[in-house]
């Protein structure tokens, strides 16, 4: 039996998790200071990047950029509307589909993290240098195309969360 496995590369999946879990570390005590799991603030964080569409985004479009599955969005998004978060309403082109927005309390949460969360990035990038961060970053959105299939495009189903 050999005693080496016969892997060469690094385990990339886990060194992403690994780079996620210490960003987070980070982020997280902030957002339990204010009462979110980090579901909630991914949902927080796509309505404030949409926030200047009247319409509203679709559930579905808030569960592919916050990387949610349909069933663990509902359960969030019901959390976050009796909590005063989010609105939801149907949406006005198509009455089967339903738009969320965030509330002025959601966008104000918004505005207090990202300041937070923004002066972190800004550590990183004075501890890294600005061009390794924005390396980085060209580095993931390359990785991200590459492993897109081209048939799915933009169509993926995210992992469930844990």
């Amino acid at each position: 039996m050999p005693t080496t496995t016969p892997f060469i590369h690094r385990n990339l999946p886990r060194l992403l998790l690994q780079a996620r879990e210490a960003v987070m570390g980070h982020t997280r005590p902030s957002l339990r200071e204010q009462g979110l799991s980090d579901q909630q603030w991914r949902v927080l964080r796509v309505l404030g990047e949409h926030a200047g569409d009247p319409a509203g985004v679709e559930t579905g479009r808030v569960a592919r950029e916050a990387y949610l599955l349909g069933p663990s969005l509902t359960g969030v998004l019901t959390r976050m509307e009796r909590d005063g978060l989010i609105s939801r309403a149907r949406c006005p082109s198509d009455a089967r589909r339903t738009v969320v927005r965030a509330t002025a309390a959601g966008l104000a949460l918004v505005d207090t993290l990202s300041q937070t969360i923004e002066a972190h990035y800004a550590w990183m990038e004075s501890q890294l240098g600005k061009p390794k961060v924005t390396q980085l970053y060209a580095l993931l959105d390359e990785l991200i195309t590459l492993e897109q299939p081209a048939d799915l495009a933009g169509a993926t189903e995210p992992e469930p969360e844990e």
